[in-house]
């Protein structure tokens, strides 16, 4: 009688922590066209959670297109180290930095020692810049693709870099999620075969 319990929680067991989850797919970011864009030495980084629907709908946040010079690392618990958001490189210290979708934003000002901005998108999306210098207040309504600030020396030494970090509600997430196509790539079957 055990046994049959038993085989019975162990072939349940893998849907019911499925279902403890968000019920979003989980997403490589380094595959197919994507693996370049995520920058040297990314291959093999860790998936993340993709918005049901999110598709690349936001601009980037520096122009032309930046290099990503350090991926999207989150920890495995909230409160071990990790890396919560991408490092772009930069042409270096006074580069325009771009509002990547329309917000609003909800904070501007320094952060340990470095000056942040944050907008909030709505729906729980909000992004966060640094090091950057803006005049934008609190408050301030900015338009997708608007100049919110310039970049400050003084992270990624010596290279410079802007730090874009992105939160849904409470969870960090890859930022280049809304910007890249990073669902996983399928191979099909040639039609009518080899």
């Amino acid at each position: 009688m055990k046994t049959p319990v038993l085989l019975a929680a162990i072939l349940l067991l893998p849907a019911s922590v499925a279902s403890v989850g968000t019920g979003v797919p989980l997403a490589p970011i380094t595959t197919g066209a994507t693996a370049q864009a995520a920058g040297p030495g990314q291959a093999g980084m860790p998936t993340t959670t993709a918005r049901p629907g999110a598709r690349a709908s936001w601009q980037w946040p520096l122009a032309p297109r930046p290099e990503v010079l350090r991926g999207f690392d989150p920890p495995p618990k909230p409160w071990l180290s990790g890396h919560r958001g991408v490092d772009l490189g930069t042409a270096g210290a006074g580069t325009d930095v771009h509002a990547p979708a329309a917000g609003t934003v909800s904070f501007a000002g320094v952060v340990v020692d470095r000056p942040v901005i944050t907008i909030d998108h709505g729906g729980g999306l909000r992004s966060s810049f640094e090091p950057v210098e803006s005049t934008l207040p609190q408050g301030a309504a900015v338009a997708a693709g608007q100049v919110i600030g310039t970049v400050l020396p003084g992270h990624c030494p010596p290279a410079q870099c802007l730090h874009w970090g992105v939160r849904d509600g409470g969870d960090y997430v890859n930022p280049l999620q809304f910007v890249l196509d990073l669902r996983p790539s399928i191979l099909l079957p040639l039609a009518g075969g080899p």
